[in-house]
């Protein structure tokens, strides 16, 4: 009886052992359906309970987490919005929002959700865009319609709003999605739930404080680093979109709490700015780098330019959060850009900058040929994931835009390099004797501190997720061509509102109240169903 007793009490510890050690609920129930020890079944549980609870933690301390497990080791997080796709500029004009709606359909036909905390962005209110910009283009754009424009021509006229940037319907709603991405990603970074935030509706560079500029109303990535200036010291921009980042080097131009790096095309081309030599003024001097380029640069001289430039950028600087801008038109193809990269090439640099395991909020831009927008930022996101993708695209609703290949990855043209090796050797000489000067990282109490008009972050700012409705993803515009527009140059900022006599329209606009967002802060996290882009899945 005792040796029996013996043997139970032996195989039980065994079994015991190699529950608590692989938390194997089905052995768990198998063995104690076999002995029928309720005591024992209760004190094994709290056993492999705890050893959950301590792989957990661990996890949480190193930046993973159980329920993610073989995916990507950085946390990401993605804001979307199914009405995205519904803005429409006009007939003719270039800009397609319908193409964010396009790459989500991708993200979600490649299974890339499963891997991603998913989230629809807020909307910000009046009083959030003006940390930022002025009170009366803010209000403006609230209020302007197509059904009342015409009231409101000398307002238009002064604020740039027009041809490039013409009025239409939801005008205001468009700008807080854009808006509302890149503020939620930039607190889900400070607050440390995500290591990545992606924001494909934002990377609206062009937009000034009072003015908008190349199909841009309101900087989203100006808004996204002054929340970013909350927690982190010093804040790296990096602009690979085929126009210069005029709107973001403006902002912070007096500042050494952001370096702005822009790669873009330069000699009569919109926006007309960039020069080797603009490098920042007073506190910000040598804070502003660009690198002027010209047509038909391709991935080999790209990455031998981006890669020595930007490693020297992060020994030099050492910023504490980087923000991305990805615009698209620098692919090969595009109907207003004239460089000649790959989407692998143009990858290359997401992920070189997603190496450097910094805070990184990725954000969309510019891209006019939309079927290759959306291939682009499918395949970086799937970048950020550490997810290969399939050079077969995916069955989708939108696969008739892909056709005849289906292919993911585009073949570069055969035109000609413009860029010679002599200056390109000459600029990245200027760039580091410019970055030799920066002898130190500057310190929060370094230079130009965030502006005296941004609010105070409360300690119950946090992340107010909460799960949203179901979302039935609609059917965009078409892919029309169109031309690009009027160069606007850009200035210093200056540190004030415009002095201009205000008409009676004017003071119509200025006193319209303000609008109240739907939330206070943090995002809705978006439900995803993998057949149709907007339907539900819980945030991972």
């Amino acid at each position: 009886m005792l040796y029996n007793l013996l043997i139970i009490f032996y195989v039980s510890f065994i079994l015991l052992y190699i529950v608590y050690t692989y938390s194997n609920i089905h052995c768990l129930c198998v063995f104690f359906f076999f002995f029928k020890q309720k005591t024992a079944y209760e004190m094994l549980r709290s056993l492999v309970g705890s050893e959950m609870c301590i792989r957990d933690s661990i996890n949480a301390e190193y930046g993973t987490d159980s329920r993610t497990m073989g995916k990507s080791k950085q946390r990401v997080c993605y804001y979307y919005d199914g009405d995205t796709g519904n803005y429409y500029y006009g007939e003719c004009h270039p800009m397609k929002p319908h193409r964010i709606r396009m790459a989500h359909s991708l993200l979600v036909n490649y299974g890339m959700y499963k891997r991603m905390q998913v989230y629809t962005p807020y909307r910000p209110d009046v009083s959030e865009m003006t940390i930022f910009h002025a009170d009366e283009y803010v209000n403006f754009l609230r209020t302007i319609t197509p059904d009342n424009m015409h009231e409101h021509s000398r307002l238009m006229q002064r604020f740039n709003v027009g041809e490039d940037c013409p009025v239409f319907d939801g005008l205001w709603e468009f700008c807080q999605i854009s808006a509302g991405g890149s503020f939620g990603g930039a607190r889900k970074l400070n607050n440390g739930s995500a290591d990545i935030a992606i924001n494909w509706a934002g990377g609206l560079h062009h937009a000034k404080k009072s003015e908008a500029s190349g199909f841009c109303y309101i900087n989203d990535i100006v808004l996204g680093i002054i929340q970013l200036l909350r927690v982190h010291q010093r804040v790296l921009y990096i602009d690979i979109d085929i126009h210069h980042g005029d709107g973001v080097e403006e902002a912070f131009y007096t500042t050494d709490r952001v370096m702005t790096v822009s790669f873009h095309k330069f000699g009569e081309y919109f926006p007309g700015t960039g020069d080797v030599k603009d490098m920042g003024a007073g506190a910000g001097k040598n804070y502003s780098i660009n690198f002027p380029l010209k047509d038909g640069i391709d991935d080999d001289m790209y990455r031998n330019i981006y890669q020595p430039v930007m490693k020297k950028v992060m020994e030099v600087y050492q910023p504490q959060a980087v923000v991305l801008q990805c615009g698209s038109d620098s692919l090969s193809g595009d109907r207003l850009g004239c460089f000649n990269l790959s989407i692998k090439g143009h990858g290359e640099c997401v992920k070189f900058m997603k190496d450097y395991n910094l805070p990184l909020l990725v954000l969309g831009g510019g891209g006019y040929t939309i079927r290759n927008v959306a291939r682009c930022w499918a395949y970086e996101t799937a970048l950020l994931l550490d997810q290969e993708l399939d050079n077969d695209l995916p069955q989708n609703e939108y696969s008739g835009y892909f056709a005849p290949h289906y292919n993911l990855h585009i073949t570069p043209s055969n035109m000609e390099n413009l860029n010679k090796p002599a200056d390109v050797e000459a600029n990245k000489i200027k760039i580091y004797e410019a970055l030799r000067e920066l002898d130190h990282a500057p310190s929060a109490q370094i230079g130009t501190e965030i502006p005296d008009d941004v609010p105070e972050e409360s300690d119950d700012e946090e992340d107010e997720d909460a799960p949203k409705a179901d979302r039935t993803a609609r059917h965009g515009d078409s892919d029309d061509e169109g031309e690009e527009g009027v160069t606007n140059r850009a200035k210093p900022a200056e540190g004030g509102n415009d002095n201009a006599e205000v008409k009676q329209e004017e003071v119509d606009m200025k006193e319209a109240e303000p609008v109240t967002g739907t939330e206070d802060e943090g995002a809705a996290p978006m439900d995803v169903d993998p057949v149709a882009p907007g339907a539900t899945e819980e945030a991972v």
